[in-house]
């Protein structure tokens, strides 16, 4: 049995362009679909967040339009209650990377809150990828390697195929006009290469030791990539 890492963010709100805090978190199926598919594979997983915070699950991804109708809300819901490691995390800055087979950063709109400015988080993600572990980052997973800096002040990303929230879904989903900036453009920016694809629909990009998923759909067959990375 390996130990995987999950990174979460530790925000439980974002901040919008007019200062307005829109209530957030991490998004339950990106959390909760690969937990379950790492440990179905036998591997233990371990929880860190900014400062060891709980972190805070994002209620509109609990909410039966979202999750196929009731049924699917109360299962994500049960699932969610199962996934106790979210119940104590470690401290970010106390991880030591040697000891994980891989990490995965689920999104959720609080990663642009945090994560996008983490240092302690930049560094891990920078290490992670220089590794070759397997690393995967799903959503708005991707906002936490703005903050992974070379030393010469490059995006340890740039040049990478990337899978990741895109503006289109943004607009769709009511965020783009009201956001202080958008994932795909501060990553293109970053020079990390945004490969998009339908909205909504999994879409999952493989380079090198970094596997990302655009959209909550994406988690599951994220998962499975990671997994055969592992095997």
């Amino acid at each position: 049995m390996s130990k995987i890492l999950f990174v979460l963010t530790g925000a439980d709100h974002w901040t919008l362009a007019d200062g307005t805090k829109h209530p957030t978190g991490f998004w339950a199926e990106e959390a909760v679909a690969p937990y379950e598919a790492f440990k179905a594979a036998g591997h233990e997983i371990v929880v860190a967040t900014p400062g060891g915070v709980v972190p805070t699950v994002d209620k509109g991804s609990l909410a039966p339009a979202v999750n196929g109708g009731e049924e699917g809300a109360a299962k994500i819901t049960a699932a969610l209650a199962s996934f106790t490691e979210l119940q104590s995390p470690i401290r970010l800055a106390d991880v030591h990377l040697d000891d994980y087979a891989a990490v995965f950063y689920p999104g959720g709109h609080g990663p642009m809150e945090d994560l996008a400015v983490d240092a302690t988080s930049g560094e891990v993600l920078t290490l992670a990828l220089e590794s070759g572990k397997p690393l995967g980052v799903v959503c708005h997973g991707p906002a936490a390697l703005l903050a992974a800096t070379k030393a010469d002040g490059t995006n340890s990303f740039q040049g990478y195929d990337v899978a990741a929230f895109t503006n289109e879904e943004e607009t769709q989903g009511g965020f783009a006009d009201k956001a202080k900036w958008l994932l795909q453009d501060r990553l293109t920016e970053a020079g990390v290469n945004v490969k998009a694809g339908e909205p909504w629909a999994p879409n999952v990009v493989v380079d090198r030791n970094l596997v990302t998923g655009q959209n909550p759909a994406s988690s599951a067959p994220l998962a499975a990539e990671l997994l055969k990375k592992l095997a």
